[in-house]
């Protein structure tokens, strides 16, 4: 039996699971099935409202008036905090690395709309990010607020509840649907959901393997930061759990030039994905980790998804982060 923490009810949930009927088709004997995350609200869409629901709600516990999160200019992260904040009644401070654009569009855009004070960090001062923040906090709590800080996605032992709460959902629409998936897969960036759904998955026994495909870093950081995730949520929570047990897969090879930086193929993919099933994908993240997953599956058993008959794609929202990158669309 479970002992969750305090908890919002932020999102729309339970989110549905679509079989990509026609996508399908082009890959030997797999089914694609989506758990469609990207419909958990509309300006807070995505996998990082998930987290937030604990997140924040441990904010309040502490009797928090004010968030402060960072992330990068067109954090799906951060919007979804300064929409969430300003609904709450929560000052909400970002910090975002980079300098400002000259134009505001996507989830940049959303967050000034919301209110949200927000303060740019150069890349090359980014690793000062939560020196920054402590500052902010002190900051803060001289004028008479109380601020809680929040980590890049959400992606603590804190946050790591709200994918293990969505294994419990899962579990759930797998025995609606008589599915017995081999995989899950799941972009990942700052580790969050993919730490989630890994522990999620051994405590609601889902018979099934978590594979990422990172956007950002390689996997060596993705198994440093995952474990130390779940140490810390162990200690936190007091939790019973065998930490030998489970494995971290993160395929790497799909990352590009770099974190938000997506070539031609990339595009293509959501480009026809979105002209099959009427599904659309996102540039960061999502667009890269499904053709990854598609890519590996064409190989068959010599990909890194061998075996896979039945495989659930985590769709982690991102829509807003297409406009920015229109251009790099190519329409005959």
């Amino acid at each position: 039996m479970i002992e969750w923490p305090p908890r919002l009810k932020l999102a729309q949930l339970p989110t549905p699971i679509t079989k990509l009927e026609k996508f399908s088709q082009r890959l030997d004997g797999v089914n694609i099935w989506v758990k469609r995350d990207e419909l958990t609200g509309t300006e807070v869409s995505g996998n990082k409202i998930r987290k937030l629901e604990f997140s924040i709600a441990e904010a309040l516990q502490q009797s928090c008036d004010t968030l402060i999160t960072c992330g990068g200019v067109q954090s799906n992260h951060c919007r979804a905090t300064a929409v969430l904040g300003v609904r709450l009644g929560l000052k909400v401070h970002l910090i975002l690395r980079g300098e400002r654009p000259q134009t505001l569009e996507g989830n940049l855009l959303m967050d000034y709309l919301s209110g949200a004070e927000i303060s740019y960090l150069p890349q090359s001062e980014w690793r000062r990010h939560e020196e920054l923040a402590a500052e902010l906090q002190n900051q803060y709590l001289a004028d008479g607020n109380k601020a809680f800080f929040i980590p890049i996605g959400a992606s603590d032992e804190v946050g790591l509840w709200g994918y293990i709460a969505a294994c419990e959902e899962l579990k759930q629409d797998f025995e609606r649907l008589e599915i017995d998936p081999e995989y899950i897969v799941t972009a990942t960036g700052s580790g969050g959901t993919q730490g989630g759904l890994i522990v999620g998955a051994q405590l609601f026994e889902l018979d099934c393997q978590i594979a990422a495909f990172n956007v950002s870093d390689d996997a060596a950081y993705f198994e440093n930061k995952i474990r130390a995730d779940v140490t810390l949520w162990k200690q936190r929570y007091k939790q019973q759990f065998d930490g030998e047990q489970f494995k971290i897969n993160t395929i790497e090879g799909y990352v590009g030039s770099g974190y938000g930086i997506a070539g031609a193929e990339i595009f293509q993919t959501i480009k026809e994905l979105a002209g099959s099933d009427g599904i659309f994908l996102d540039p960061v993240y999502t667009g890269k980790a499904f053709h990854g997953m598609v890519t590996e599956l064409r190989k068959g058993e010599e990909g890194r998804l061998a075996g896979a008959r039945d495989v659930v794609f985590i769709h982690t929202g991102g829509l807003f982060g297409v406009f920015p990158q229109q251009q790099n669309f190519s329409f005959d």
